[in-house]
């Protein structure tokens, strides 16, 4: 049992704030933060080159210290130590909340195991930005974050979440986020979804329909910038997988293309699946017109 009193009583270590930072729009900066990184002694940034026009936008002068992921075990301790002698640092992520799928939870934890007070200000978070204008239920909601990477782990973490009620929410990268989606349909049916891409900047875009609409739309039309990826629930209904069958030879082609089998193979196997000539398959894939009669 630890009790926590975040502005009374005195207390002789700093205090560790935890400073949301616009996930794009630098108008989404609150006044709190702004005068928080002002005040501290020092800031834990993510990355602080980034962090470092973000500061030079508010002209804040306060010094910069890194914690990522790949330094967190040496750099926790030393920010501990400094946090236990006094001084207050705020901690940053490249945008968004620190610690929601960016690195600094591994802080947040040394500074509760040593009593150091740890205070988190309100701001902005892609999940749940996104989430209250996708038009899906907002309650409940289950922010899962990013994937697994590899096809066959992501589908076996999806089969866990197959029958979840809530809102799923998502974060995927563009040039990943066509095989999420169509693997999605494959383990949970065609279900209504919504991409947001370029939340809060000028390029910002909704793209609200079915599994299998988004994923052919996907398939025809690349998209670029920061994804949010959520998914409508389990609504008590066994819903029917998306077959090869609901897509175009061409996306069917394409999918295997994915997978890594090499064009004339995947057609091969299209032509043999769909129980038609490799020729009609060949045709639709490069889009090779019939001549006219």
């Amino acid at each position: 049992m630890q009790k926590q009193s975040s502005f009374k009583g005195k207390q002789l270590s700093g205090t560790l704030y935890l400073v949301p930072t616009p996930i794009g729009n630098l108008q989404d900066m609150t006044y709190r933060a702004v005068e928080t990184l002002r005040t501290v002694e020092l800031i834990a940034s993510e990355d602080t080159r980034n962090t470092q026009k973000l500061l030079n936008h508010f002209e804040i002068t306060t010094s910069q210290k890194s914690l990522h992921e790949h330094n967190f075990k040496e750099r926790v301790p030393e920010l501990v130590t400094l946090l236990e002698q006094g001084k207050n640092i705020a901690q940053v992520s490249d945008a968004g909340m620190p610690s929601i799928s960016d690195p600094g939870h591994e802080l947040v934890v040394a500074c509760i195991k040593a009593n150091i007070p740890v205070v988190s200000l309100p701001g902005p978070t892609a999940g749940l930005t996104a989430l209250i204008a996708s038009g899906l239920s907002p309650q409940p909601n289950y922010f899962y974050g990013f994937l697994p990477r590899k096809k066959n782990e992501q589908a076996k973490e999806l089969t866990t979440l197959k029958n979840e009620e809530a809102t799923l929410i998502f974060y995927e990268s563009p040039h990943r986020l066509k095989q999420t989606v169509k693997t999605i349909s494959e383990v949970f049916g065609n279900r209504q979804a919504v991409v947001c891409r370029e939340l809060t900047k000028v390029h910002e875009e909704y793209l609200r329909g079915t599994l299998a609409e988004l994923t052919d739309y996907l398939s025809e039309n690349p998209i670029k910038g920061e994804c949010c990826l959520m998914v409508a629930g389990f609504d008590g209904l066994e819903a029917t997988p998306i077959t090869p069958s609901e897509l175009t030879l061409k996306q069917q082609v394409q999918a295997l293309v994915t997978e890594g089998i090499k064009p004339n193979a995947a057609i091969k196997t299209v032509a043999q699946n769909n129980q038609i000539k490799k020729q009609v398959v060949y045709k639709a894939y490069h889009e090779i017109e019939a001549p006219a009669e």
